[in-house]
């Protein structure tokens, strides 16, 4: 045990690792749990990244046939052992409280849902909870790219589910011989299931639909310069205003688009997004002061089927020769300047006679 301590997580992982039971059993989804171990009275303790939660079984396995020499075990079976953390006994308050896109109308080539919830949630089997039913009630096959990582933001309170690229891609096997998981002309009901627990072992207080219909995909790069922007007042926390004129992934929106001022300082305010994702605002924490700002768009920005202002994200195969290939540019900026009421007013008025 003394050489033991010694020993790396990675080896650890290799060892001794700790697992979430499988997506619908799938033993080749079987992957360790992110985590640290440390030894301690001749005892190994592992630590999890991120917490147990309740109600989710954990697989943990010792193989002795995988320690370094002299430690090793030729071909012995490897201790296993599993546990179900219990779940907490809590009055069900948490519910789904938005969906994006809140657009009734999405394209086909649609890539993501972002799914946001009033508490944090837990971890583990969330695709048994999701289901992307077509207009007649008969359940879409296999719609989304199922990870074991789950896409969490560091709150649990907010989901990125992605529809499985290879099923929006041209040239790709899987929108080939199965099709793609959304079809232009028709409808659709994404559904969350009131099981699902949050992180305080409680259901959902009830299930949420979101119905939508499904409009041709789209294919074209964002034109970010014909984006239209509105400037508020100096010495006002007036807003400023970019109509964009094309549905917007929210989560990137948020933090993608911003205002710097003539000391590269980010401007400090509320974000929000309007009219389906097709406005975005910027309340200011502060009056705004007459000066010299940088609107800014980080080329990493996307619309809902992940087309950025550099490429689209679905590049035909029989056309992919042709693209040209350069580095992506970082962002792009516009500059404007912020002047004071009274000089303002005097452009406007015309000179005495």
């Amino acid at each position: 045990m003394i050489e033991a301590k010694r020993w790396t997580d990675v080896e650890w992982q290799r060892i001794f690792p700790v697992r979430v039971l499988p997506i619908r059993n799938a033993p080749s989804s079987f992957i360790p749990m992110a985590g640290s171990y440390r030894v301690q009275d001749r005892s190994v303790r592992f630590e999890p990244q991120f917490g147990f939660s309740p109600g989710v079984t954990y697989e943990s396995l010792f193989r002795t046939s995988t320690l370094p020499p002299p430690h090793a075990g030729a071909n012995e079976v490897p201790l296993s052992d599993r546990h179900t953390v219990p779940a907490r006994r809590h009055d069900p308050t948490t519910v789904v409280s938005s969906v994006y896109p809140t657009s009734g109308l999405l394209p086909e080539n649609l890539l993501k849902f972002y799914l946001h919830f009033s508490a944090p949630m837990s971890r583990g089997h969330i695709y048994d909870h999701i289901h992307l039913r077509q207009q007649s009630g008969k359940e879409v096959e296999l719609p989304f790219l199922e990870i074991n990582e789950e896409l969490w933001d560091p709150t649990m309170m907010r989901l990125t589910l992605f529809i499985d690229p290879g099923r929006i891609k041209r040239g790709l096997r899987p929108l080939e011989e199965i099709g793609p998981a959304l079809e232009t002309g028709k409808r659709y009901t994404l559904e969350i299931d009131r099981d699902w627990q949050d992180a305080n072992g409680a259901r959902l207080a009830h299930s949420f639909q979101k119905a939508f219909r499904v409009g041709p995909p789209d294919r074209e790069c964002l034109d970010v310069a014909s984006w239209q922007l509105r400037l508020p007042q100096a010495g006002s926390r007036g807003v400023l205003s970019v109509k964009m004129g094309v549905k917007m992934d929210e989560a990137l929106a948020q933090r993608m688009i911003f205002v710097r001022d003539e000391s590269g300082v980010k401007v400090a305010g509320r974000v929000r997004l309007f009219d389906q994702e097709r406005r975005w605002e910027l309340t200011p924490s502060k009056p705004w002061p007459v000066g010299s700002y940088e609107w800014v768009v980080e080329m990493a920005i996307e619309d809902l089927a992940g087309n950025n202002p550099d490429k689209p994200f679905d590049v035909d195969v029989d056309v992919f020769d042709n693209v040209e290939n350069k580095l992506p540019r970082r962002e792009t900026v516009r500059r404007f300047e912020l002047h004071s009421l009274k000089r303002q007013i005097s452009r406007m008025t015309p000179p005495a006679r």
